[in-house]
């Protein structure tokens, strides 16, 4: 079954408020792109009287890395399965995940109230004006329920019988102006990743960042990503009779002991390139670096303006 991710399928489709005998609602109705999302599947009766003693939420496409909460007296178990696409995490590319979680064994009588927990990331996949539905099938005592139906364009939600429970996608707050905050990963510290914002149509952007080496060892940045990147690799500029040429570090740029290297416009830099997308000043970027020595550390980098040499906006909690 195919549910609609994209601005272009579901724009014209809003969350509507759930029928008032839906058995299988979420909590928190309401996220964005690229964010962490915490699904709170409530359970408000059983089926047709009879008591839950089970509840199965599939994942769809375009969300990942989906870890549920274990519930006392009651069985957890989850199905993986291959993903759309490869998709970035924090720590590197994933193509295969959780597609199902299930909590069977409980008892849950029709006349109580009780809620399924899960954690899973929004992908860039899912675009703001859509909505992402999860399907849930209710089992109770030989009866099932499949609370999946997804409204077509211009229908409401009202209208089904077992509509999906849905998230409407909404475009992220704008952060507030703030220096990211350090990230240390093995002997290495990592401060003030950032991204140039990039005009409509670009296909390429420059980060930058400071890293340091603490330990007695030499490593290297090799590469590095963010989902609306199609690769990014270590560049160096460089002028060579009067005129800047750039060209890929190819083995990695060398972070020796106790030295710090700058990444900065004008010399060397991360270039992120096949942009699928601009990347907007003021709205975060998470995104990973992957070192020789200290492997893939996620990031959050600030965007600064159209050819800004500073981070003017930005910044937020770093993922260790």
């Amino acid at each position: 079954m195919t549910f609609p991710l994209r601005a272009g399928l579901a724009a014209a489709l809003s969350l509507a408020a759930a029928p008032a005998l839906a058995h299988a609602v979420l909590a928190v109705t309401q996220a964005s792109p690229n964010q962490t999302y915490r699904g709170v599947v409530q359970i408000g009766h059983g089926c047709d009287g009879k008591a839950t003693t089970g509840l199965t939420v599939t994942i769809p496409d375009g969300v990942i890395a989906a870890k549920p909460m274990p519930k006392a007296g009651w069985e957890l178990s989850t199905e993986k399965g291959a993903y759309a696409r490869a998709y970035p995490s924090y720590h590197g590319t994933v193509s295969e995940g959780v597609k199902t979680i299930t909590w069977k064994g409980g008892s849950l009588p029709d006349d109580f109230y009780d809620e399924f927990v899960f954690q899973a990331r929004l992908t860039d996949a899912v675009a703001p004006g859509g909505t992402v539905y999860f399907p849930v099938r209710q089992d109770c005592d030989g009866t099932v329920v499949d609370w999946r139906e997804v409204p077509a364009a211009g229908q409401s939600a009202r209208d089904l019988k077992t509509p999906a429970p849905g998230v409407r996608i909404v475009a992220a707050a704008a952060a507030a102006p703030a220096a990211p905050a350090s990230v240390k990963a093995g002997d290495l510290t990592i401060e003030a990743p950032w991204i140039r914002a990039t005009p409509g149509g670009a296909k390429v952007a420059g980060g930058y960042l400071q890293v340091t080496n603490t330990g007695k060892e030499p490593d290297r940045l090799v590469a590095a990503s963010i989902p609306l990147a199609g690769r990014g690799e270590v560049h160096q500029m460089a002028m060579d009779k009067g005129v800047a040429k750039m060209a890929p570090v190819e083995a990695g740029l060398v972070i020796k002991p106790g030295e710090t290297v700058v990444l900065k416009p004008g010399g060397y830099h991360l270039m992120f390139m096949d942009l699928t997308g601009p990347v907007k000043a003021g709205e975060p970027i998470e995104g990973t670096l992957t070192f020789a020595r200290a492997g893939t550390v996620a990031v959050r980098f600030a965007v600064g303006a159209i050819g800004a040499s500073a981070p003017e906006a930005g910044g937020g909690h770093q993922h260790h």
